[in-house]
C-alpha cells in the first residue's frame, strides 16, 4: 500500500508551521508518481509512508532554488543540500544523511507500520538562500515499484517472456506482504477503537455524575433560600 500525508514543514528546532503546499492526495492512486513542495529557510518537511515489513522503500529528489531576479526556480541549485531523516513506527533513526541537492536516499522497512521521512535543507550555510524559497520535487517508490526492470533484463539477460514473468512474481510477493500487513492494521485498529470507546465511556460517566452532584448542590441551595427567606 501507498499512502502518505503531509506533516508540515517544521523549524529545525521543531518548532511547527503551517505547510507550504498542503498535500492531501500524496501518492493516494498507484498512477502518482511524484510530487513538490516548497520549503523556506530552516524549515522542515516530514511525510508518513506507510509499509509492511521487510519493504525496500526508495526516495528520489530534486531541488530547484527561487531567482528573485527572474522570478523563477532555477534548474539545479548546486552547493545547496539536503538532510534527509527516517523514523520507523518506534521512534527510532533508521537513517539520518546529507545528501546534494538533488540525490537518492534507500532503506527497509523491518518493523511494519508508519515511517516518518523528514527533509530539511542546510540553508544556514548557505547566504544566497536567506529567506529565500526552495521547491523540492520527491518521488517515493515502495516494494516491487523500486526495482528497475529493464536493468535488471539487461543485466540477467532475461527475454521478452522471463521479464513479464518476474514483474508478476514480484507483485505477487508484494501481495502477499501486503496480505500478511493486514492482521496487523487491523489489530492497531481494533486497539484504537476500543481505546476510543473506553474513553468515551468513562467521559460520559463523568458526565453524568457532575450532572448528579449538580443537581443535588443546585437543590440544596434553593432549599437553603427558600428557608432564608421563610417561604418554606
Amino acid at each position: 500500500m501507498r499512502q502518505g500525508r503531509c506533516l508540515g514543514p517544521e523549524a529545525a528546532g521543531g518548532d511547527e508551521a503551517p505547510c507550504a503546499l498542503l498535500l492531501l492526495l500524496w501518492l493516494a492512486f498507484a498512477s502518482v508518481q511524484g510530487l513538490y513542495f516548497h520549503i523556506g529557510e530552516t524549515e522542515k518537511c516530514c511525510f508518513i509512508e506507510e509499509s509492511p515489513n521487510e519493504t525496500i522503500v526508495i526516495g528520489i529528489y530534486r531541488t530547484q532554488l527561487w531567482d528573485k531576479q527572474t522570478e523563477t526556480f532555477l534548474p539545479s541549485t548546486p552547493g545547496l543540500g539536503m538532510h534527509v531523516e527516517v523514523k520507523n513506527p518506534e521512534g527510532k533513526v533508521v537513517l539520518s544523511w546529507q545528501y546534494g541537492s538533488e540525490g537518492r536516499f534507500t532503506f527497509t522497512s523491518h518493523t511494519p507500520g508508519d515511517h516518518q521521512i523528514c527533509l530539511h535543507s542546510n540553508s544556514t550555510r548557505m547566504t544566497i538562500f536567506a529567506g529565500g524559497k526552495l521547491r523540492v520535487h520527491l518521488d517515493i517508490q515502495v516494494g516491487e515499484h523500486t526495482n528497475n526492470y529493464p536493468e535488471i533484463a539487461a543485466k540477467d539477460k532475461l527475454t521478452e517472456l522471463q521479464l513479464p514473468a518476474g514483474q508478476l512474481l514480484d507483485q505477487v510477493e508484494q501481495i502477499q506482504e501486503e496480505q500478511n500487513y493486514q492482521p496487523y492494521r487491523e489489530e492497531r485498529f481494533r486497539m484504537t477503537s476500543e481505546s476510543t470507546n473506553q474513553r468515551v465511556l468513562w467521559w460520559s460517566i463523568a458526565q453524568t455524575i457532575i450532572l448528579i452532584l449538580t443537581g443535588k448542590w443546585q437543590m440544596r441551595h434553593l432549599k437553603s433560600f427558600f428557608e432564608a427567606k421563610k417561604l418554606v
